[in-house]
């Protein structure tokens, strides 16, 4: 308990609330070393190798979502390259809400004249709505079966 007044504020207003951390994914120019240090030296439990995409679960998912650390193959995936100037390896950050916070989200986005897209990850259950902070940065709201899309 934080001590604040959840019935007043930015969430109220905007309809939504970051539930959690859904994932963190990095780029990497050695997706073997990388996976084997996640694996054998840190300890993560491998989620699935999906060719080039390596995940690992993380601990204390919320409302249905399995939190994750994402490998990504720079090389993979030549059509998203990191934002001009970026020098950072993260891919993106996900946060988690639930499928009504997504629904929500859309709804303050538009409002705010933020541009969004919403991604079906079927192979898992997830949907991701995606929006690109100042930086350039990738963000993700992403819920367990949720329907973003559709708000």
């Amino acid at each position: 308990m934080t001590g604040k007044d959840e019935t007043k504020g930015p969430a109220i207003e905007r309809g939504f609330s970051v539930l959690g951390l859904g994932e963190i994914a990095i780029r990497c120019s050695d997706l073997a070393a990388m996976t084997a240090f996640y694996r054998d030296v840190i300890g993560l439990e491998m989620l699935a190798d999906r060719g080039g995409l390596i995940f690992f679960r993380l601990p204390n998912g919320v409302a249905g979502h399995t939190a994750i650390l994402a490998l990504f193959d720079e090389g993979r995936n030549p059509e998203r390259p990191a934002p001009d100037g970026q020098r950072s390896t993260l891919h993106h950050l996900a946060l988690t809400v639930t499928p009504e916070g997504q629904q929500a989200a859309c709804r303050w986005f538009d409002a705010q004249g933020v541009e969004w897209r919403a991604e079906e990850f079927a192979w898992i259950g997830w949907r991701g709505i995606f929006v690109t902070d100042p930086e350039g940065n990738r963000v993700e709201l992403v819920a367990a079966g949720g329907d973003g899309g559709n708000a």
